[in-house]
């Protein structure tokens, strides 16, 4: 039926030397290269690792959705 859809929901890890935002955004771009159809994300945790008084790196944990396809986007077995 037109306008009804699905969603899978997951969560992921991403990190990054250079801040927050480049670890969500590492996490999503890699995510992206093996599912298609990424809709949306909340970021449920941040942490990072502290050495010699300095942030070493920052870490997101992520929760994600993605469009769980129609039966009509899956190729045929013909």
């Amino acid at each position: 039926m037109i306008g009804e859809r699905a969603t899978k929901r997951f969560e992921l890890v991403g990190s990054s030397k250079q801040g927050i935002q480049q670890a969500i955004e590492n996490a999503i771009e890699r995510t992206g290269q093996t599912i298609r159809d990424l809709d949306w994300f909340e970021v449920k945790a941040i942490r990072g690792n502290i050495q010699d008084g300095g942030v070493l790196w920052y870490q997101v944990k992520l929760g994600v959705g993605f469009r769980a396809l129609d039966p009509t986007d899956l190729p045929s077995n013909e």
